[in-house]
């Protein structure tokens, strides 16, 4: 079994920035990609950025590009999403997701595991 755990949320005010960071530990099927997504109450979940570890290529919503960046640190077995200029429209709470393929444009993907969510509060 995989486990998936997110950790950085946190509350920050507009403008400010944020590092999450997401392990995915346990034996299961091969990952080859991992995102990251979020959730407002009241809306959708969304895709927010995703990773394929293969050649570590990287997409992003158009709500988030040169604002939030996905990493992964093959050492730490770590995934990242930085995020900077942060708005109060990116209030959520931020899921990391894992496994064998995501679309670029986040609508299609087969991604079995998934964390608990940590929440990311941005105030005006």
């Amino acid at each position: 079994q995989v486990h998936v755990v997110e950790s950085g949320g946190g509350s920050v005010q507009a403008g400010g920035s944020l590092r999450l960071s997401c392990v995915a530990s346990g034996s299961g099927d091969s990952i080859v990609s991992m995102a990251w997504f979020r959730q407002a109450p009241g809306e959708e979940r969304e895709g927010v950025a995703s990773i394929y570890l293969g050649s570590n290529t990287t997409w992003y919503a158009d709500s988030v590009k040169g604002r939030f960046s996905i990493s992964r640190d093959n050492a730490k077995n770590t995934m990242y999403l930085e995020m900077k200029s942060l708005k109060s429209e990116d209030t959520a709470t931020y899921y990391c997701a894992a496994g064998k393929w995501i679309a670029y444009d986040f609508r299609r993907y087969d991604l079995k595991y998934w964390g608990q969510g940590t929440q990311v509060t941005v105030s005006s």
